[in-house]
């Protein structure tokens, strides 16, 4: 029997294991088909082709993915795209913007946490991330180092979170812009954790709208450390919207007991599967 996990990371963004490790965790995991989907890189697939890395089907599938940052009324939404072409323009492109656009964020989010009195953390945060795509969780961390906070859950909770000093969505491209990327890299466009966005129910069908009419294909459904009765939730969304069905842990580590790769609730089978696309 096949087992997804279409939404997953390494250390190549915010992850804590080398793309390796999660491969050979998800092959332990009995996960058939991996999804690797690092924020605004696609890194992790580019090493495993330059150290020809290969796996056969018996032993694994792995899906090349992106789980690229967006903007929709000035709210930061995640959109995944999967089964690209990660050498396409279109990616590259995306990848060199989105960059750019995380380093001016790591900026940003430093000036106003000076402003409330803490030393600038950007070399810290950036020597931290090193070759990886820098984000809030590298900030976090050097707070904890530095002793800023107690610990990362304290970084989230007082600074970086949903709706906090750090949290800086404006600057990311329109969702619009970011499903033409994954598309003209022949992708499928998936709305990342739709439920975990902190909006009114008439407010999300608008994004599904929205989403829908510039190309999306697919939400995720299922996702880990999701609540009972979310999936089918959203298995409605996808019917009224005619959208494909998606599943992933959103898997950054494995210390993390709450979130566990391959692990996340039953797909409603009133869905049509997103690899029925692939």
């Amino acid at each position: 029997m096949n087992k997804y996990d279409l939404h997953t990371h390494t250390k190549c963004s915010d992850g804590s294991l080398p793309v390796t490790e999660l491969i050979d965790l998800a092959i332990e995991r009995g996960i058939t088909h991996l999804a690797i989907t690092d924020h605004d890189t696609v890194k992790a697939h580019l090493q495993l082709a330059a150290n020809n890395k290969f796996y056969k089907d018996d032993e694994i599938n792995i899906i090349k993915g992106i789980e690229l940052s967006s903007q929709w009324n000035n709210m930061g939404i995640h959109i995944v795209g999967l089964n690209i072409d990660v050498n396409s323009t279109a990616i590259e492109t995306a990848v060199a913007h989105q960059t750019q656009l995380r380093l001016q964020r790591v900026k940003t989010i430093a000036k106003k946490l000076t402003q409330r009195g803490f030393p600038d953390i950007t070399q810290g945060a950036t020597k931290l991330a090193g070759d990886s795509q820098i984000g809030r969780p590298h900030i976090a961390q050097y707070m904890v180092e530095e002793g800023m906070v107690l610990n990362v859950g304290q970084a989230f909770n007082k600074y970086l979170g949903a709706g906090k000093v750090g949290d800086v969505s404006n600057i990311w491209p329109d969702l619009e812009k970011v499903v033409e990327w994954i598309n003209a890299a022949g992708g499928i466009a998936v709305l990342a954790h739709p439920s975990r966005y902190k909006m009114t129910r008439t407010k999300r069908r608008r994004l599904m709208a929205d989403f829908a009419d510039a190309g999306g294909q697919a939400i995720e459904v299922c996702a880990g450390n999701q609540v009972p009765g979310v999936a089918e939730e959203m298995a409605a969304l996808c019917s009224e919207f005619d959208f494909h069905a998606s599943v992933g842990s959103d898997f950054h580590n494995p210390n993390y007991k709450w979130v566990k790769l391959g692990q996340y609730p039953k797909l409603p089978i009133s869905c049509r599967p997103v690899w029925e696309l692939f």
